[in-house]
């Protein structure tokens, strides 16, 4: 279009200092008497070579004379506009080039001033706002920490099904391990839809209960359902909704996995009911030879004899059943079980004290080492060691017993020790194999049940030089990941689990073109190859995506995957890259990566920096892999071509450092993503600047590029 122009120019400037004098000349010409015309004219016929000399002279001066202009004050203009543009709208501490004349570059020196002046006022303008905003942003993030840190799912949705708020524990609930791999399942994140990891009707039914509840004045509308996650799980979830001038923008969910529950409640059912249906023929039948015996006392002793044989038969099944019934209510027990990390010496003190306050038997600690820690149930633990504590004095008479603790990282050597009183072997076996009964209280497990739940073991040693002896347990010793509270991080760096204004997210439309760049969801993306020539053979060795979501960069919700090329990589691929081949050693190959990523960018725009060629390397895979990307692509280069037309370069470190953006962990796939995606987002409000608002307009603007016409 700038060659047209220049074309244009020349030949309307050329046609006037040739046109001009030919047209005044041939009007001289036709005002001269007759006679004398004839001379005129024979005379510019001999001196016509000279006459296309001076005009071939005169076209090349032109030429000269314009580009020179051009390079002077057109192009320096134009830059000057484009880096104008980028200090209102991208980058305010961007400034001018100083290039051209002598009057531009002083043009361009008094409006980097300027600029100068206008980003000190912005810079205390934006320092106001952030302190104003800063109490605010501090209540978000104290509301994304409590809910992070629940151990129960919370998930926040617009009208849309829009997720706008998620916790962790969302998130394991209701992403499978087949949506990971992308062959099923759905995904939650920061505005995906809720409806892609539960049933749409459930929502819409718990919906419509919370506005017939509204409707008849109820205080607390609320609803609830069960529903099984993609990965198997049974989940309640409580529904209750967010009002907005007595109406409905939106609903919360809240998350409780029940699957264990209602199966041990499944469990329980049937343990009652083996043992009620089952005991019941068995009562009939000892009864009703009970009943015959007491009706017939003269009956002759081989019938009474049979009867009898009956009623032992009957109890001995019943007896067996009630056995049956123990075992698994034990089993039941020994898998609710969840195990904790404590420190050693918490656990003896306990001990210490239950034996001391229920048995009224001294107890003391002879050693405890210090600072180690150990994973224990301590109630079934503390229960073992005051059951052996109660054995000890009832059938033994002691007064007192004591502990020493102490251990390593893996085991931890648990000893309860007493003097004198030794043991035998049947005593020890007797007393493993007892339900556990101490202080009162009883339990349907066995010291034994308790040792194997813990892994670990226990016995009986006699150390006669001391006149003592002991049990020793042998229990897991752990090191703790976190002593001690931890504190919720209100820094940056927290999860963007939340964002509050895709509640005034206007209804998505099926017209994706026509929606507005500043409406719609992004996944930029990057590829790591082997090389440069993917018609030859090279493969993809990283993909990396970040998505944006309501003009943000949820940097928390990225995909970041190395895959087996299965074949060698270049040595300037690795120079550029940094990666080193063993690290692709054992990665999934790219079949299975690219369903995964399929899925991770779906309902959004590609966005990619030079897209054409990451494309390229994906749909060469898409037969092999079964999927299809089909989404709109937009090119950061072609965009930057379009916002810049006057700009020597488009490379992404210069439009970085154009834009204000700090280039982080370059020619890594991840890396580049977040650099692209920075980019992008301040690049939106530059093609506003130049008309470009709609995804269409976006993309037939990067299609009238020169750079569109690359293929790989």
């Amino acid at each position: 279009m700038r060659r047209i122009k220049f074309v244009l120019v020349l030949g309307a400037t050329y046609g006037v200092a040739v046109g001009l004098p030919g047209a005044l000349g041939w009007l001289l010409w036709r005002g001269l008497p007759a006679e004398l015309q004839g001379p005129v004219l024979q005379a510019v016929n001999e001196q016509a070579g000279l006459l296309a000399l001076s005009a071939v002279g005169i076209l090349f001066a032109l030429v000269i004379v314009l580009e020179l202009l051009s390079s002077l004050y057109l192009v320096p203009a134009r830059r000057l506009r484009e880096d104008l543009q980028v200090m209102l709208e991208a980058n305010p501490a961007h400034r001018a080039t100083l290039d051209g004349a002598v009057e531009m570059r002083a043009l361009a020196e008094a409006v980097n001033r300027l600029a100068e002046h206008h980003h000190a006022l912005l810079e205390r303008v934006e320092a106001r706002v952030a302190e104003a905003k800063r109490a605010v942003e501090d209540e978000k993030n104290r509301l994304a920490a409590l809910i992070s840190e629940l151990a129960q799912g919370v998930l926040a949705c617009n009208l849309e099904g829009q997720i706008l708020l998620y916790n962790n524990r969302a998130r394991q609930l209701l992403t499978s391990n087949h949506a990971a791999s992308g062959s099923g399942g759905g995904l939650v994140g920061l505005g995906r839809s809720v409806f892609g990891v539960i049933d749409r009707p459930l929502i819409v039914h718990a919906l419509d209960t919370i506005h017939a509840q509204l409707a008849q004045k109820r205080p607390h509308p609320v609803a609830r359902f069960v529903t099984t996650t993609p990965s198997g799980q049974l989940v309640r979830v409580l529904v209750v909704p967010v009002l907005g001038n007595e109406i409905v923008t939106g609903f919360v969910m809240t998350l409780d996995d029940v699957t264990r529950p209602v199966e041990q409640g499944g469990r329980r059912d049937a343990l009652l009911q083996s043992i009620t249906e089952g005991s019941r023929a068995a009562l009939g039948s000892i009864r009703a030879a009970v009943e015959t015996l007491q009706s017939f006392p003269d009956m002759p002793p081989e019938q009474q004899k049979r009867f009898i044989g009956v009623i032992s038969q009957e109890t001995h099944r019943l007896s067996e059943r009630v056995e049956g019934a123990i075992r698994e209510f034990s089993d039941a027990m020994k898998a609710q079980w969840v195990m904790e990390d404590m420190l050693g010496e918490d656990l003896v003190a306990a001990a210490c004290r239950r034996i001391e306050a229920r048995l009224g038997l001294a107890a003391k600690i002879d050693a405890v080492m210090p600072d180690l820690w150990v994973r224990v149930d301590s109630f079934a633990l503390v229960q073992v060691l005051s059951y052996l504590a109660a054995r000890l004095k009832e059938d033994f008479g002691l007064r007192e017993v004591r502990f020493r603790l102490e251990g390593d990282r893996r085991l931890a050597h648990l000893d309860l020790v007493w003097r004198g009183a030794p043991l035998s072997a049947e005593t020890v076996f007797a007393w493993e194999s007892e339900p556990l009964t101490a202080g009162g209280e009883d339990i349907p497990l066995t010291v034994k049940d308790v040792i194997e739940r813990h892994g670990g073991e226990m016995w009986y040693q006699r150390d006669r030089p001391a006149q003592e002896s002991y049990f020793r347990l042998l229990i897991p010793a752990s090191v703790p990941e976190t002593i001690g509270f931890r504190l919720p991080n209100l820094a940056g760096s927290r999860p963007e689990y939340y964002d509050f204004d895709l509640f005034s997210q206007q209804p998505s439309s099926p017209a994706l073109d026509q929606r507005k760049l500043t409406e719609l969801k992004y996944t930029v993306f990057d590829t790591e190859t082997t090389g440069l020539e993917p018609s030859a053979g090279d493969e993809i060795v990283s993909i990396g995506a970040v998505r944006i979501v309501n003009g943000r960069l949820l940097l928390h919700e990225a995909f970041d995957q190395l895959v087996d090329p299965r074949r060698p990589m270049s040595p300037a691929s690795i120079k550029v890259t940094g990666i080193d081949p063993s690290l692709l050693q054992g990665q999934p190959p790219i079949e299975s990566v690219l369903p995964a990523f399929h899925r991770f960018c779906e309902d959004s725009v590609l966005v990619a920096h030079n897209a054409a060629f990451d494309m390229r390397f994906l749909q060469m895979k898409e037969s092999s892999a079964g999927v299809k990307f089909t989404q709109p692509v937009l090119d950061t280069l072609l965009l930057s071509i379009i916002i810049h037309p006057n700009q020597e370069t488009h490379s992404l470190e210069a439009i970085a450092a154009r834009l204000g953006v700090n280039v982080v962990g370059r020619h890594t796939a991840l890396g580049d993503a977040i650099v692209t995606g920075e980019v992008f987002l301040r690049m939106i409000p530059l093609l506003a600047e130049r008309g470009i608002h709609t995804l269409r307009e976006a993309r037939e603007a990067s299609q009238r590029t020169y750079y569109a016409r690359i293929r790989y």
